[in-house]
């Protein structure tokens, strides 16, 4: 579990393909040396495992599964990286629960200064759109931010100075994919939704649970 307040960022030093799979090595731009093989640890947004650590590099081992969901598809040597360590349970929860578990890719449509600061424009498939609502919580490359307005294929977010600094977000352009967790606690709202819906309509009290999926976008 992750807070999405990134650490710092790191750069791919290498990338192994293994079948379907892919090991990358990762060199912390950043004193990161309370790390252990077997830790978990946030790359743009991706939960993966430390499998091996060497003269300051680490490697993690990337499933088929994940490849297909997130931007390590495109992962390339001199890539940089948003990184974050687990969380402790004695830690601040700075930004919000993030599990790593990535359920697609964003592209960045628009990038436009305002103030101090930049706001970016993000087109999601509708399928993740629904779980997004003004002034909530989505993490886009492992980033912890709230969502400033949202409609049926995109949300906007603003990257502060301080984000900026450390990470690479800014560093990407219109165009650019991005790796997109969803707010965790939606997903189960909505399961519960459908099973309390179903319920009701085997015992002949239909429509409301039905018309509230609707309405929120969870409907058929």
């Amino acid at each position: 579990m992750f807070t999405g307040l990134v650490e710092g960022t790191g750069v791919i030093k290498a990338v192994k393909r293994i079948r379907e799979d892919v090991e990358l090595q990762i060199e912390p731009l950043f004193i990161m040396t309370d790390v252990n093989i077997g830790d978990s640890i946030s790359v743009d947004g991706v939960c993966l495992t430390i499998t091996g650590i060497k003269e300051g590099v680490f490697s993690v081992d990337v499933s088929g599964e994940t490849l297909s969901r997130s931007t390590i598809s495109r992962a390339r040597p001199g890539d940089e990286v948003n990184l974050e360590r687990a969380l402790r349970l004695s830690d601040r929860l700075g930004g919000h629960l993030v599990s790593g578990h990535v359920d697609g890719t964003g592209e960045i449509i628009e990038k436009v200064r305002d103030q101090r600061s930049w706001r970016l424009k993000i087109e999601i498939d509708h399928r993740l759109a629904k779980y997004t609502i003004e002034k909530g919580s989505i993490a886009v490359d492992g980033i912890s931010l709230t969502i400033n307005c949202c409609q049926d294929t995109f949300f906007e977010v603003n990257i502060i100075p301080q984000t900026a600094r450390e990470t690479k977000l800014l560093k990407k352009k219109a165009g650019d994919l991005v790796n997109i967790e969803t707010d965790l606690i939606g997903k189960y709202v909505e399961k519960m939704f459908r099973k309390n819906g179903a319920s009701q309509d085997e015992s002949g009290l239909s429509g409301i649970n039905r018309e509230m999926l609707k309405k929120y976008g969870f409907g058929d």
